[in-house]
Parts: C-alpha cells; sequence; structure tokens
C-alpha cells in the first residue's frame, strides 16, 4: 500500500501511545482548548465546483447583453431579473444570499480567472488548479501543501505536539484533498461527519527489521498513531463547538460548512478547510427551456449562495467572524457560446468568489468582451492568473513572505488587495482605476498596434487565442510611466479571436482583437 493511498481515509489507538516523545493524551483538547498554531487563529476555507462552472450565468455582464442574446440566446437571463452588484455587474437571481453578503461588504469578485494555456480536461486541469503548476508542468504536491511544508517542515514525524496538537488541513468528503499533499504526506485529515472522525485499534506489530515490508508497516502504525490523535482532539471541538444559525435543508455543501464552523467555534487550530460541490459539468439542461433563470445550473448556484450565506451568518453569531476567509475555485469556465442542448461546454477562465469580514468587497477586473463574432469553441480570456489569487490569499491572510510564495507557486504573480485589515474600513475594489488601453487596427491583417498607459512598474504583455493559449510574451519588465506602444505581428495568426493581456503591478486588463 502506498503512503499517499493510506492516507486518503481520515478515521483513525484507543490506549495511550507515544508519539514525538509525547503521550497522545498528553496533547489533547481539554489541556489546549483555545490555543492554535504559533498563536495565528486565521482560517482559509476553500469551496470547489466541480465540473466546470459557467461564469458567464453566475455573475453576469450587464453591458454585454447586446452579445449575450446572440451567441447564447437560449441561456441568457432576463436583465430585470438579475441582481445589480454595480451598474455593469450582477449575480444570478438564485444568490440571493450572496447578493446580499456583497452589499454588507462581506464579498469580492475576481473576474476571469484561469491560467496560460488553458487544459479542458477536468482531471488534468483540476491537477493544475490544486497543484498550481504551469499547463505543461507535472507536480506531485499541491499549493497549500508546499505552503504547509515551509512552515512546518519535517511533517508527518513528530507531529501532533503540544505546540501543533490539531490536523493543519481537513477536508470534508471521504478523500484527502490533493490541494494539501505535501512532499512526505498529505496535510488533510478526512470527516464526512462527527461520527466519522473514530478511534482505530492499534495492532502490536513484530519488532522492526529494516526491510521494506516492516518500514511501510510502521509508517502505517505510525500514521495510525498519528490520526488518533488528531481524531481525539477533533471530537472534543465538535463537542465544544456549537452552531447558532439556521442552514437549509437538502444542501450538501451547508452540511460540511456547518461542521467546519462547528469545528472552528470548538477551538480547533486547524487552517485550511476544504469543501466541495458537484454538478457544474452542465452540457445539457443547464436552464429550463423557456425558463432561463430555472434549471440545473440556478439550483447549484441556490445551493452555493445559501449555504455561504447561512455559514457567514453562523461565523458572525458564533463570533469568530474575523478568523474565517473563503473562497470558490472551479477548474475551468464554460464557452461563450450556448451548445444545442441548453447547455455549454468546457471553456477557460471565469469568476471566483472571495468572502468573509475581513475582504476587501468589489469587483477585481473588466467584464468579459461579448461580441456577436465570438468563435466556436472560445471561452473567456484569463484576466488574473489564479495563482496570483493563491498568492494574495498566502500573503495578506495567512501571512506568507512575498518570497516563500515565490518559491511555492510563480514569480509573476501579481497580488491582489482583496483582503483588508479588519479594523479599517473597506476600499472598495469599484473605484480602482482600470488600465486604459486599446488595439487599432482592429479587426487587422498583417499587424496591430497595442497602445497603453503605463501607471506602475512592472508591466507584463501577453497575448493569447481564443482557446486561452499564451502565444508570446513580448514584454515582461520594467517600463517608466506614461504612454507605450507595442507592434504585434499577426501575418503568421490563423483568422480568428485574439486577446492582449496587460498586467500592470497588480492590476489587468484584456483586450479583444480580431484577424481577418
Amino acid at each position: 500500500m502506498k503512503r499517499r493511498q493510506f492516507l486518503q481515509t481520515g478515521s483513525l489507538v484507543s490506549l495511550p501511545v507515544l508519539f514525538g516523545g509525547l503521550e497522545l493524551s498528553a496533547i489533547t483538547r481539554s489541556a489546549l482548548f483555545g490555543m492554535v498554531n504559533n498563536g495565528d487563529d486565521r482560517v482559509l476555507v476553500l469551496i470547489q465546483l466541480n465540473g466546470g462552472n459557467d461564469g458567464l450565468n453566475m455573475v453576469i455582464p450587464l453591458d454585454q447583453y447586446t452579445g449575450l442574446n446572440q451567441v447564447r440566446p437560449n441561456l441568457v437571463l432576463p436583465e430585470s431579473k438579475v441582481l445589480k452588484l454595480r451598474d455593469k455587474t450582477g449575480l444570478h437571481p438564485a444568490m440571493t444570499g450572496l447578493h446580499t453578503l456583497y452589499q454588507e461588504e462581506k464579498m469580492a469578485v475576481v473576474q476571469s480567472v484561469g491560467y496560460p494555456n488553458q487544459n479542458r480536461s477536468h482531471f488534468r486541469s483540476t491537477d493544475i488548479w490544486t497543484s498550481a503548476s504551469e499547463a505543461d508542468e507535472f507536480l506531485a504536491t499541491g499549493w497549500v501543501g508546499r505552503y504547509l511544508d515551509q512552515k512546518y517542515p519535517g511533517f508527518p514525524e513528530a507531529y501532533p505536539n503540544a505546540d501543533c496538537p490539531d490536523p493543519f488541513a481537513i477536508t470534508i468528503g471521504g478523500v484527502v484533498s490533493e490541494t494539501c499533499q505535501g512532499l512526505v504526506s498529505n496535510f488533510s485529515f478526512t470527516l464526512t461527519s462527527k461520527t466519522s472522525a473514530r478511534l482505530v485499534e492499534e495492532t502490536v506489530a513484530a519488532q522492526p527489521d529494516g526491510s521494506c515490508y516492516s518500514n511501510e508497516v510502521e509508517y502505517i502504525r505510525t500514521t495510525i498513531k498519528q490520526s488518533n490523535a488528531y481524531a481525539t482532539n477533533v471530537l472534543e471541538a465538535f463537542d465544544k463547538g456549537a452552531n447558532i444559525a439556521t442552514y437549509p435543508d437538502n444542501n450538501n455543501l451547508a452540511n460540511q460548512l456547518k461542521l467546519v464552523a462547528n469545528l472552528i467555534s470548538g477551538g480547533l487550530g486547524t487552517k485550511i478547510y476544504v469543501v466541495n460541490i458537484g454538478g457544474f459539468d452542465t452540457h445539457a439542461n443547464q436552464v429550463l427551456i423557456g425558463e432561463p433563470e430555472n434549471g440545473d445550473h440556478a439550483t447549484l448556484l441556490k445551493n452555493l449562495s445559501d449555504a455561504i450565506a447561512a455559514f457567514t451568518a453562523d461565523c458572525a453569531a458564533l463570533g469568530i467572524q474575523e478568523r474565517v476567509v473563503g473562497m470558490t475555485f472551479s477548474e475551468f469556465g464554460r464557452q461563450i457560446r450556448a451548445n444545442n442542448s441548453f447547455g455549454t461546454d468546457h471553456g477557460t477562465a471565469a469568476p471566483l468568489l472571495v468572502f468573509g469580514s475581513c475582504v476587501n468587497h468589489g469587483i477585481y477586473g473588466d467584464n468579459p468582451e461579448i461580441t456577436s463574432d465570438i468563435e466556436p469553441q472560445e471561452g473567456v480570456p484569463m484576466q488574473h492568473d489564479f495563482r496570483s489569487v493563491y498568492a494574495s490569499l498566502l500573503i495578506d491572510w495567512l501571512g506568507a513572505s512575498e518570497s516563500d510564495v515565490r518559491n511555492i507557486l510563480f514569480d509573476d504573480f501579481q497580488k491582489i488587495p482583496f483582503i483588508k485589515d479588519c479594523s479599517a474600513p473597506s476600499a472598495t475594489a469599484d473605484i480602482r482605476p482600470e488600465i486604459q488601453a486599446s488595439v487599432s487596427p482592429n479587426p487587422c491583417t498583417d499587424h496591430c498596434q497595442v497602445r497603453f498607459e503605463n501607471t506602475g512598474k512592472h508591466v507584463r504583455v501577453s497575448v493569447l487565442n481564443a482557446l486561452g493559449y499564451e502565444l508570446e510574451v513580448p514584454v515582461n519588465r520594467k517600463l517608466e510611466a506614461g504612454p507605450h506602444e507595442l507592434r504585434i505581428s499577426a501575418s503568421s495568426m490563423a483568422p480568428g479571436s485574439y486577446f492582449v493581456r496587460i498586467a500592470i503591478d497588480d492590476r489587468v486588463r484584456t483586450v479583444k482583437f480580431i484577424k481577418l
């Protein structure tokens, strides 16, 4: 049995055993109630939307309705029913809970999140999102796992201990999240309910003889000891914690988040929680015929919204609201054009949501441009690299250094300011100045000129095609402030849609052009 496979269960010596030099009974929650790892009590909740969420049907570009009506006439929502966030942007009408959260300045929208050279396979793209790798890079560790490896080197040996008695991460489900996979072991403990956190009696093993078999058996016995220690503390946190808010019935995501709130309020020092909701692979019957505001996707969005709203209310009632930030993510968005089955096919970028009392509310990025000349498989072009979202959470919420984040993720991340000092008033993203940029001639034949105003320091300009592949990066360096002009050769490009992505410090703009 491989170590990684064994750790895909988290229910786990009813007898006192020694681990890391300490008797497990000496590091239970009863002795350390209210203490957290290294004095840092911040928690990050990751909500995975499995299947590929149609971001254009979740965060609605109200200023693009002419194009939406032309390329997805059977899917487009009645404009009057969209829940406005601001003049140009709204939410699906099923998402009343998140609409209220935005109005209360507890939610941010990050527009068009993806990665260069988008892979439209569910499995490979999920690997990329959970590992934070390049599209052509294969990593055996997750981005959270690498962060925790840097913070707690040597894991799992000598853990748990008096300073770190609790699981570093918990996946609500039957299989640990690859997001939390470290160099040696997965940092995540799994739960499906309180009853799943059970203790397993340890068997008596023969004396180790140094053989491969003996080493593997000893690893399993050590893991059982570790898991039992974690399970003991999890069970005590369940007993000490509570839920105050009312959660919706028949909502599996809400049930998962209810467990999370219970454990946080019970004093568990776990830093990362991973929950999930499936069903977003909406190739068919995404909407009801003649009722685009209803259907499978509307039900999913309502469940997502209701669950987050209940969880946020519970955190506030429990007095832990300033300790918790959450984020949604999905492996990719959907194509801009509707298909012939009242659904959408695999695409590229999509918006994600960040929520919590310490979120600097607003909308980060621009609405995607939707025109009538959309390519058959064209997806929403990337504005924000998903690793920039991760970097912002690691630095501004979990306290990682920028140099550590470069080692965990990549050098060119942009820090997006959606986390605020909870003691300070929110500086809404709605008033952030956009990058002034244009492409001409548009359409073009042999070449086009990109003009932009540089108001920052570092500038990265890239050219992408309609499928999200990065064709070239003509600029990636510091530039002087002021106007700049860049020539893009189009002579070797096939006719179709292309995008110029301009990233300046923590801001980004994506401009579309057509090659004839």
